[in-house]
């Protein structure tokens, strides 16, 4: 896991504090002794008020922003539930990708949290709660592809479920893929997700701020080319 440092921080004023997190950090973490990204940020600010709007799985890297007081956090938390902050995520997977280049996904999913994953699951299931995503296929070469994701709706691991459920699980998510279907070029590397374009609106100027990351991970190497910004 990268350590993360003052330099993964990419904007900062007196409202919000926007950055990058590594894989294999989480954002913020219920156990004694473990370093997340959530208290780095109040180290980095000397111990005063750092505010989560949004969470990434700890195995995901990508662009995160936080708020610095109460106020801006609670307005940017407004914008993630009303879905008027857009994400963006490249996706490496395996598998066999799907005739539409480009399409929505709407699936069912209910989470199991004892054994803390999700599962698609039929639409009657009172437990199950919709989720919607929209995919665009961006490349393919011969056993992995690049496809880039908007999220619908904010599920518990939704990227990672509707993907391996439509037959394209990501690039060494060993969660939602069996061992014995991974590549010999998987075992050992980061997932293959990374939350890549942010867009929002200030929480005290209402300027539309966007931000990218380039993905770190190695799967996304060979697929720079159609990383471009």
């Amino acid at each position: 896991m990268v350590r993360w440092s003052a330099d993964d921080i990419i904007y900062e004023d007196e409202q919000i504090l926007v950055c990058r997190k590594h894989s294999g950090m989480a954002v913020q973490s219920a156990r004694v002794g473990q370093m997340d990204l959530e208290s780095e940020l109040r180290n980095y600010r000397n111990g005063n008020y750092i505010g989560i709007v949004q969470r990434l799985d700890q195995p995901v890297e990508g662009v995160l922003v936080f708020g610095k007081t109460p106020q801006a956090t609670a307005w940017l938390n407004k914008q993630h539930q009303n879905g008027m902050m857009k994400k963006e995520y490249l996706a490496v997977f395996t598998g066999t990708p799907v005739k539409e280049k480009q399409g929505i996904w709407e699936d069912y999913l209910i989470k199991d949290g004892k054994t803390n994953t999700s599962r698609v699951t039929g639409k009657k299931d009172r437990m199950a709660k919709k989720a919607v995503l929209s995919y665009r296929i961006m490349d393919w070469r011969d056993d992995r592809g690049l496809a880039e994701i908007r999220l619908g709706t904010g599920r518990h691991h939704q990227i990672r479920v509707q993907m391996a459920h439509h037959g394209m699980p990501l690039w060494a998510d060993g969660k939602y893929k069996k061992k014995e279907d991974m590549l010999e070029a998987e075992q050992g590397t980061a997932i293959g997700l990374c939350a890549w374009r942010l867009e929002f609106a200030h929480p005290k100027t209402g300027k539309k701020m966007k931000f990218e990351v380039q993905p770190e991970g190695a799967c996304f190497q060979e697929f720079s080319e159609a990383i471009k910004p």
